[in-house]
């Protein structure tokens, strides 16, 4: 670690570095917001943020000066905006951000301004799940059999070499945007005239993984990963992104002793070396398949989506965005952190399409429920209806009984309902 210009005296300790942190946060979404006022509760020294659209309300303030960008995802615009603070405030210090479109983006700002962090192999592993599928293959990792399809004649052959069905998807896709189940010879020619892969455009296929879908997050401080945790998937993520009625449920449990848990973290720390990992969190999303057996589905270099960090949170009665903050600024952890609690998140889905119109037997579910609902995000009434699988709101649950936040979650999926302008 390069030494700082300047420090400050901490009244109740030794000085903390005087940092100039740059945060490309292009919009003010609460999820991203909650890591950004993570990132300023450190107090190690300006915060500067890459906008599209600047934070207002209560965040008006969150950032100590901010640059603008028209294209988020130019990384011209960006290396233009983090100059521009640069001649403002001196020399970035660190550059974050954690949307999984700008993770290889953003290492190439760090590698351009000579700012330690992830830098851009390692960030394009992560990104790319062709390559990432390569490297994890090379290091005796088990995940989905898969090939870049620049043709028709390509995806024949891979059928011949793995069978329906099979997964289509972007090389670069997160959270199964774009991305197809395919059964047979007609729905592979829709989807391949769909997505068109030709050279230079190729389009991922997996194999079809089979089983009870799971994360496993860890926190790694310079290669050596502190702390893992996980998660449950009910039902598997793709699954709900075909069936728009259906309410998904993500539940952490308190303990971390459930089928294949062990294993899959064991994955998670050999996957974190193979890609090169020095600082920060991970995502991974694992299979356990019938026969007992592990796969890794994809594993990104950034924190999960979801409401997992929320729900991580929850369970160890902390803060995972500061977790996360101190990871990527100051490469320390504060752990380890006692799992007291089990968390659940339902994300709020119905049948139709269109504005939203209402809720209803949210009441019914308060009642019921009761100080077991900790935070509740309800479906904005007017607002289009969300292609995510995360819905149009959601209601988290804690309590230090598994099972009891299991039973909440049925309870919530079995009486909410979400109301929308066409059915």
């Amino acid at each position: 670690m390069r030494q700082f210009p300047t420090c400050r005296q901490s009244p109740a300790g030794p000085a903390v570095p005087r940092m100039n942190i740059v945060f490309v946060a292009p919009f003010p979404a609460e999820t991203t917001l909650r890591f950004v006022r993570a990132t300023k509760a450190l107090g190690h020294g300006r915060l500067l943020g890459v906008v599209h659209t600047p934070p207002a309300g209560e965040d008006s303030g969150l950032f100590d000066d901010v640059a603008r960008v028209d294209d988020p995802m130019d990384v011209g615009q960006l290396a233009a905006a983090v100059k521009s603070l640069a001649a403002r405030h001196g020399r970035p210090d660190r550059i974050l951000g954690i949307l999984e479109p700008l993770q290889v983006e953003l290492a190439k700002l760090r590698e351009h301004f000579g700012v330690e962090g992830t830098d851009v192999r390692t960030a394009e592993l992560f990104r790319d799940k062709a390559l990432m599928k390569d490297a994890l293959r090379a290091a005796g990792l088990p995940c989905a059999r898969h090939r870049l399809l620049h043709s028709f004649q390509d995806a024949g052959a891979f059928i011949d070499e793995v069978g329906f069905p099979i997964v289509l998807k972007p090389p670069a896709g997160m959270a199964c945007q774009a991305t197809w189940r395919i059964h047979s010879a007609d729905t592979l020619r829709r989807a391949l005239d769909a997505l068109e892969p030709r050279p230079g455009a190729p389009v991922l296929a997996e194999e079809f993984l089979v089983g009870t879908e799971h994360s496993l997050e860890t926190t790694t401080i310079r290669g050596e990963v502190k702390m893992t945790t996980s998660t449950d998937y009910h039902p598997n993520p793709l699954e709900v992104v075909e069936n728009d009625w259906i309410q998904w449920v993500v539940v952490a449990p308190r303990e971390l002793d459930g089928p294949g848990v062990a294993e899959a973290s064991d994955l998670a720390r050999r996957a974190v070396a193979a890609l090169g990992l020095g600082s920060g969190t991970t995502h991974m999303e694992w299979f356990r398949r019938a026969d007992g057996t592990l796969a890794i589905g994809e594993i990104a270099a950034r924190p999960p989506g979801a409401n997992i960090v929320r729900l991580t949170g929850l369970a160890h009665d902390t803060s995972m965005y500061r977790v996360w903050a101190r990871a990527v600024v100051d490469e320390a952890f504060d752990g380890p952190f006692e799992r007291r609690y089990a968390a659940g998140s339902a994300f709020l889905r119905g049948l139709g399409r269109g504005r939203v119109l209402g809720t209803e037997n949210i009441a019914e579910i308060q009642k019921s429920l009761g100080d077991l609902v900790v935070e509740a995000k309800l479906p904005t009434v007017g607002a289009s209806k969300s292609a995510s699988y995360e819905g149009d709101g959601y209601i988290l649950v804690r309590h230090q009984e598994t099972d009891v936040v299991r039973e909440a979650m049925r309870r919530i999926v079995s009486l909410a309902r979400v109301r929308y302008a066409a059915h």
